[in-house]
């Protein structure tokens, strides 16, 4: 009677998804979400959000770059998103004559704004229900190769007609683990260019201590604009495009924000995995997760620590070293999270009112009644090779040497083959030898010597030695464990360690000299890291995944026929999503209460001029001694800088606008609070917050700090 009523009480809770909870289709909110968002206290539509009849909020949302969202917030083409969205850019602009990274950057005409080759943006266009059309010809006896190459020419099918007589791009893209499918129709523009960036002690200050945490005082932001041909469309960089027209940009909103008012994110969140079992989520938080955060931790110290003594080197690595802390640190609280929520007990019990379930039914047995007990098995299976894939990606694939040491592979390849012409051989050499400074602009020997001994120290005592390149059992021999002797002598060694030695050698490169290439002590590694990763690791990798995606494709299903009553989301996976929620602190342990909104107070009081990190701006110190804070200070005489709301998101979302219950934009989503990491596996109401820059501090500082009125002027100001 007890498993009984247990049962009821779990099937029950398992059919509510918490206001908060999710990452929604905009083209479905009518349909699933429209009233529980209107009762929340959103006054626009559905349709006002997403509309392929008229402009919309869509068309004011980018994906910016490979992994950001931006907004579009004037008639020019205008962009905003997060600092750290455009760390990367602001970093190729910056050197030590002009260290944009320390000082900022902002252009005062349209002719100052600098081009980003490679970057891009991306708009939706329009998205449809395509599955049937994308399954055709599928039936239950295919394999997964079989399944996937009829969805694959059905999808080429489908693609080529929505984007015929277009400049669009198209996609079909799975959901719900390939259950269904959605046609995405694109545009993509080339021409994006910096327009200004606060400097680090504003757009990143609290640095590596702060990220993923809270209270948090980051004006993480980077303004931008798109640039189009004088057709409006799409067009390379050329110095005759114009600022881009858009079809819609956001109203910016200087009223604030107060407790429980409703907000909603609009972006392009990332990867999340919430469905599935217990097993995959016991490898992430048990195995996956700890040895990268041990192997980043040793590269960050050596990182940290040599940015702290040479101003050079932290313009050469500050992009390096945040793209490592920034996933060390989510993967530290993701695992913690998992922990506290007991997450792997509450799937497993989960699947245990699952197998009852399907036991219950013949046909479900049938169908489902092996599912958790193959996915088990082959987890089992897979994490010793999971854990060597891990060692040998996060520890000596990780060092710069190796890694550029095999980009010369191909040469070499292409040097021993007969029918490869010497003029082809010739012409790589050049494209290698045109890319030299280029790496080594942001390249320091010695960091990276350090790493070494660090990472292959670690490697060489912690790795399962069944699992572990002949080539490191050696070397560790041969050199007595002495990593430091190790690393020096291959640094000293390699032709890959210093620009000038590169040159040379391609300089007058020749076939013949492959030969040293192939005795390269950096190059050996490298070859032999590589080819036991393909030989010996990859082809159980793919394996692995190709029985997963199957056995999850088949999970998904069952899940939604247990519960037929739930209202289920699809994992983010890149495409643009809507997550809704309420401005609301939180208690991130005992004794401990948050508040939903930090202020300029923080900041001022966090200031170490001994730490970059927590160097306050002097111009932002000048204004809050004066409180000069214009119209963008709040009610309450104060500076916000950012607010937190139960808004659901992921990687993906770093740059997206969080709207008011009007559509207006009032902030710019840019981190999570460490406590609710793990809402890429399992969403917690009380733990999980996103974090929002405040479009007030914004556009104070673009406006009072940075003299920048100009672009304020551009925006639509709605009071």
């Amino acid at each position: 009677m007890k498993k009984t009523i247990f049962f009821l009480t779990f099937f029950l809770l398992s059919l509510i998804v918490h206001a908060g909870e999710g990452m929604w289709l905009p083209i479905l909110l009518q349909q699933l979400n429209e009233k529980e968002m209107r009762a929340m206290g959103m006054r626009i539509t559905a349709d006002d959000i997403y509309s392929i009849n008229h402009s919309s909020l869509k068309d004011a949302i980018v994906l910016f770059g490979g992994g950001c969202t931006g907004e579009i917030v004037s008639g020019q083409g205008l962009l905003l998103t997060n600092h750290h969205c455009g760390y990367g850019n602001i970093q190729r602009h910056s050197s030590l004559e002009h260290d944009y990274l320390t000082d900022g950057f902002w252009a005062q005409s349209f002719a100052e704004e600098l081009p980003n080759p490679g970057l891009s943006v991306t708009f939706l266009v329009r998205m449809q229900d395509v599955t049937t059309s994308a399954l055709n010809n599928v039936t239950p006896r295919m394999n997964e190769s079989q399944r996937d190459s009829v969805i694959a020419a059905n999808s080429k099918i489908i693609v080529n007609e929505a984007v015929k007589g277009t400049h669009y791009k198209a996609s079909v893209r799975p959901f719900f683990a390939g259950n269904q499918y959605y046609l995405l129709v694109t545009e993509t523009f080339n021409d994006i260019r910096l327009v200004g960036a606060p400097p680090s002690n504003i757009g990143k200050f609290g640095g590596d201590t702060d990220n993923w945490m809270w209270p948090r005082h980051t004006g993480d932001f980077s303004v931008f604009r798109i640039y189009a041909d004088k057709n409006n469309n799409p067009a390379d960089y050329s110095k005759d495009n114009v600022p881009y027209t858009p079809k819609k940009y956001l109203n910016v909103s200087l009223k604030g924000v107060s407790e429980g008012d409703f907000t909603f994110v609009y972006g392009f969140p990332g990867t999340t995995q919430e469905y599935l079992p217990a097993a995959a989520v016991d490898m992430v938080a048990n195995h996956k997760n700890p040895i990268a955060i041990g192997l980043r931790q040793q590269r960050l110290d050596v990182i940290n620590q040599a940015m702290e003594q040479d101003r050079l080197v932290r313009i050469q690595y500050s992009a390096k070293a945040a793209g490592i802390a920034n996933f060390w640190k989510k993967m530290i609280g993701e695992s913690r999270g998992i922990k506290r929520l007991d997450a792997v007990d509450k799937k497993l019990a989960f699947e245990n009112d699952f197998s009852q379930w399907v036991a219950a039914d013949p046909y479900r047995e049938a169908a489902y009644g092996k599912l958790l007990a193959e996915y088990n098995h082959i987890y089992t299976d897979f994490i010793p090779k999971n854990n060597a894939y891990n060692y040998l990606t996060e520890g000596p694939l990780s060092i710069e040497l190796i890694r550029y040491a095999y980009s010369f592979n191909k040469l070499v390849q292409q040097s021993s083959q007969q029918n490869v012409t010497d003029s082809a051989v010739n012409a790589l050499a050049k494209q290698l030898h045109a890319g030299v400074d280029g790496y080594f602009k942001n390249y320091d020997i010695n960091v990276d010597r350090k790493i070494f001994a660090a990472l292959m120290n670690t490697y060489c005592e912690k790795a399962d030695a069944e699992y572990m390149p002949a080539i490191y059992k050696e070397l560790k021999a041969s050199y007595n464990g002495d990593y430091e002797k190790w690393a020096d002598d291959v640094f000293d060694r390699s032709i890959f360690a210093s620009a000038e030695k590169v040159k040379a050698f391609l300089e007058k490169y020749s076939r013949k000299d492959a030969k040293k290439i192939l005795k390269d002590p950096a190059f050996q590694l490298a070859a032999a890291t590589y080819a036991y990763v393909q030989l010996n690791l990859s082809k159980e990798l793919g394996r692995f995944y190709d029985v997963t995606d199957s056995l999850q494709r088949i999970y998904m299903k069952a899940q939604m026929e247990f519960l037929p009553k739930k209202q289920f989301y699809p994992d983010a996976n890149s495409t643009l999503r809507v997550a809704y929620g309420k401005v609301k602190g939180y208690e991130p342990a005992d004794a401990v209460e948050y508040n939903w909104f930090s202020t300029l107070d923080g900041i001022i009081q966090k200031e170490n001029p001994e730490i970059y990190d927590y160097v306050v701006d002097p111009r932002l110190k000048e204004l809050y001694r004066t409180k000069d804070y214009g119209p963008y200070g709040d009610r309450d005489s104060s500076m916000h800088v950012t607010f937190i709301a139960t808004n659901h998101t992921t990687g993906g979302n770093s740059g997206s606008p969080v709207l008011d219950a009007d559509g207006n934009l009032i902030g710019i989503n840019f981190d999570r609070c460490w406590e609710g990491t793990m809402s890429d596996l399992m969403y917690d109401p009380d733990q999980c917050r996103n974090i929002t820059l405040d479009i007030r501090y914004c556009l104070f500082v673009i406006d009072k700090v940075a003299g920048a009125k100009r672009l304020v002027e551009e925006m639509n100001l709605i009071n």
